[in-house]
């Protein structure tokens, strides 16, 4: 009977459509787990893969969040999720969405849902069994694709043919979906980047530009993590040659003055670009001659770690001038002082930067990149029986002396400059 209620609910939902690739999520994670729990609950329950991994497993991109949905309700998750011991969180039950966790994956759980009302940041959702009122909240058709476990698709909105034909299209009316929440303004460059291979209508164009003054009314969080998302994506070069991604994108962040940095790279620097993590690219494109930087900085509240890392890079970037700045020997000094990272920063920054001398800077990078930092080899205490001195600021500082001269001599020190700074 309970076989016979699920290919009846499967077939009204148009369930039509298998890919190998949605098998190899249970072979390489414990998601098969979770959907025997949930599928189990009643003869109705059912979940669903959703949103970015379908849409990445079906444009054949890898994937790393796994996004799943259901028909019960977040209070059933919890108790199916407790009756077959699999740990969870709460993460954003208010808005029906659980985090379960098993071998240190994590996988979002969110029940159902329609927005009762919205304001352009927040939305109050109720809860719902019908997976096509879901579908219809979603921002665009290619983020409205759900999958059952062996590939099978729903996809009322027709998201897959938008995803073949390089389309982005709103579901729906485009600008209530935007004031339903703004960041799809973002959302909406992000993935026309990625995806789209044709022009923006001049509707979307217009409707963008007269909202997107409600971007101010967003958490900085938000904003940032779909910067972060936007530099990560593998089409950010892109972003300079489409004129009014640019333009929007530079509205929102007035501050990435560097923007065409990405114009003309070499196949080289693509790839480097690739390899480099978010603070870096960031790096990129706020450092400058003004404290556009520091307000940055100030304004999204990046973490201690991070701000140390881009303002590393803007004395590198002011230092850079210098013709004794990119000499082994300086090298050997940052290297030493500030570690292996701090250093391939540098190298990086300035051979995307400058363009010049790359082929000198690629060899650093090679060498630098083989060798471990070296110890110092002076050690306290041998120092302190054979020149007769006391642990104290008078030795630390003589050590500092020592590590100085050291580090200035390509880690190299003698006998005799030992004795000259603990003998006179």
């Amino acid at each position: 009977m309970k076989y016979f209620l699920k290919q009846i609910f499967a077939r009204k939902k148009k369930l039509n459509f298998k890919d190998k690739s949605f098998l190899e999520i249970t072979k390489t994670t414990k998601v098969l787990e979770i959907f025997r729990a949930i599928s189990n609950y009643n003869d109705l329950s059912e979940i669903r893969y959703v949103g970015g991994c379908v849409r990445k497993i079906l444009n054949n991109e890898k994937f790393d969040d796994i996004d799943l949905a259901t028909n019960i309700l977040p209070e059933e998750v919890i108790k199916c999720l407790k009756n077959n011991n699999i740990k969870f969180y709460e993460t954003g039950i208010k808005h029906g969405t659980i985090t379960a966790n098993i071998e240190d994956k994590n996988f979002e759980i969110t029940s159902l849902r329609k927005d009762i009302s919205t304001d352009g940041r927040h939305a109050i959702v109720k809860f719902t069994n019908n997976w096509t009122e879901d579908a219809s909240r979603r921002d665009f058709t290619i983020n409205s694709i759900y999958s059952d476990k062996d590939g099978n698709l729903f996809d009322p909105y027709d998201g897959l043919k938008d995803l073949k034909n390089g389309s982005v299209i709103f579901i729906g009316d485009p600008e209530k979906r935007i004031k339903e929440d703004y960041l799809r303004i973002l959302r909406y460059i992000r993935f026309f980047l990625i995806y789209s291979n044709k022009e923006h209508k001049s509707n979307i164009k217009k409707i963008i530009k007269k909202n997107i003054s409600g971007v101010i009314n967003l958490s900085k969080e938000r904003l940032i993590n779909e910067l972060q998302k936007l530099l990560l994506s593998n089409d950010l070069v892109r972003l300079c040659k489409d004129e009014f991604s640019k333009e929007i994108i530079l509205l929102i962040f007035p501050e990435l003055k560097n923007i065409n940095i990405f114009n003309k790279l070499s196949k080289y620097s693509k790839n480097l670009i690739h390899s480099k993590d978010f603070i870096f690219l960031i790096s990129l494109l706020i450092i400058d001659e003004t404290d556009n930087s520091d307000y940055f900085l100030y304004k999204y509240n990046l973490s201690n770690e991070s701000k140390k890392r881009v303002n590393f890079l803007k004395e590198i970037y002011r230092k850079s001038a210098e013709k004794n700045t990119f000499t082994k020997k300086n090298l050997e000094k940052i290297f030493y002082f500030n570690g292996k990272s701090f250093l391939q920063d540098m190298i990086d920054f300035q051979i995307l930067k400058s363009k010049k001398n790359i082929k000198n800077l690629i060899k650093f990078k090679k060498y630098f990149n083989k060798i471990e930092k070296p110890l110092f080899p002076i050690k306290t205490m041998n120092i302190m029986q054979k020149y007769n001195i006391e642990e104290g600021i008078e030795l630390g500082q003589k050590l500092k002396i020592l590590e100085n001269l050291w580090v200035e001599n390509s880690f190299k020190i003698t006998d005799k400059e030992v004795d000259k700074v603990f003998l006179n």
